[in-house]
């Protein structure tokens, strides 16, 4: 968790009365990021969002996408971070259809989970 990720969500809870993150699994995180992540397994990572006043719930996801929690939650609105355009935001249609919006929050530049573990790396070399 870093000072991206506490931008992000405060940002996407002021856009509703309740926010509920979908959160990959520790092999849903695998299957899209390599054998070397997560570096926090999904309870760890569960308990720190859980523990934020702007969160709500924290649902974990087995998928390598969130369509069958969108499906099952439709939400009022659904964000995404703005390295998507809301054509390619998985679930977006059936948001839309069901009365919902869809949105995109910009990352805060300079942080990312990539470059605090290159970062790290580096370090150690």
């Amino acid at each position: 968790m870093h000072l991206g990720h506490i931008d992000y969500l405060s940002k996407a809870a002021a856009l509703g009365d309740k926010l509920i993150v979908g959160l990959n699994s520790d092999r849903s995180v695998k299957a899209l990021k390599g054998q070397n992540r997560p570096i926090q397994d999904e309870q760890s990572r569960a308990s720190v969002l859980a523990a934020m006043e702007c969160v709500h719930a924290v649902v974990l996801f087995d998928d390598t996408t969130p369509m069958e929690l969108v499906r099952q939650i439709v939400p009022d609105v659904l964000v995404k971070g703005a390295d998507y355009e809301i054509s390619e935001i998985v679930g977006g249609e059936l948001v839309k259809a069901a009365g919902g919006i869809v949105k995109t929050i910009p990352f805060l530049e300079g942080y990312s989970t990539t470059s605090i573990i290159e970062t790290i790396q580096n370090v150690k070399n």
